[in-house]
């Protein structure tokens, strides 16, 4: 957990800034428009839901994620907050939002077949998606604070034994992700980009943005 006003904090929150930027650009949402936020944080924080923290139409965003969200309720109750069920399709009709978006959610749903779900349950709720997660290529890893050895799978399990963060190798707490691995969960027609601090590919942050219009 990164601590208060620290530099971390701080890095983090100047990464999420950039994404809700390119959350912005690429969906364009209307004021009038619905927006569905997958696996919003309980944990209240600057850095912490950021959809939530700058997003000026609150009312029209229904967030979901696994608990009971009593502080997530309590710093923002003009926001919907519905439970759901991990690895269970999403209670909602199909096209029920205008946009559905999650950020720093899909690396953690523990497999690959789990993360096609998952996808496939965010592009049937909305018309367009918007997902975004920490990118493997960033120089340091975002869970463990590992510096460059993530970038090889042999080194990255190697350094987290040593250093007693073993949970971080299981792939049903962390699949490390790189854009074209981020892009092949999504049908044809998607867009894949860098976001977060800004390297290259090395930035901090993947996105992919899905319209279903456009994809037909």
């Amino acid at each position: 957990m990164i601590a208060p006003r620290s530099l971390g904090e701080r890095l983090l929150i100047l990464a999420r800034d950039r994404i809700y930027a390119d959350f912005i650009r690429h969906c364009r949402p209307g004021r009038d428009d619905t927006i569905l936020d997958v696996g919003v944080s309980d944990y209240i924080s600057d850095g912490a839901n950021m959809l939530e923290r700058k997003y000026p139409h609150r009312p029209r965003i229904t967030a979901a994620g696994l608990g009971q969200a009593d502080e997530f309720r309590a710093a923002f109750p003009d926001v919907d907050y519905i439970r759901i069920e991990r690895g269970r399709p999403l209670p909602f009709a199909d096209k029920a939002f205008d946009i559905a978006t999650s950020n720093a959610v899909l690396e953690h749903v523990g497999s690959r077949d789990g993360q096609f779900r998952f996808v496939a349950e965010l592009v049937r709720v909305a018309r367009k998606v918007f997902v975004s997660v920490p990118n493997r290529y960033f120089p340091v890893e975002h869970h463990t604070a590992i510096p460059l050895l993530h970038f090889n799978d042999r080194a990255f399990a190697f350094a987290c034994g040593f250093l007693g963060k073993a949970e971080w190798t299981e792939q049903r707490n962390l699949i490390l992700m790189s854009i074209d691995r981020l892009q092949s969960l999504f049908p044809p027609g998607a867009v894949a980009g860098r976001s977060g601090l800004p390297l290259g590919k090395f930035s901090s942050n993947l996105f992919v943005f899905f319209d279903d219009r456009r994809a037909h």
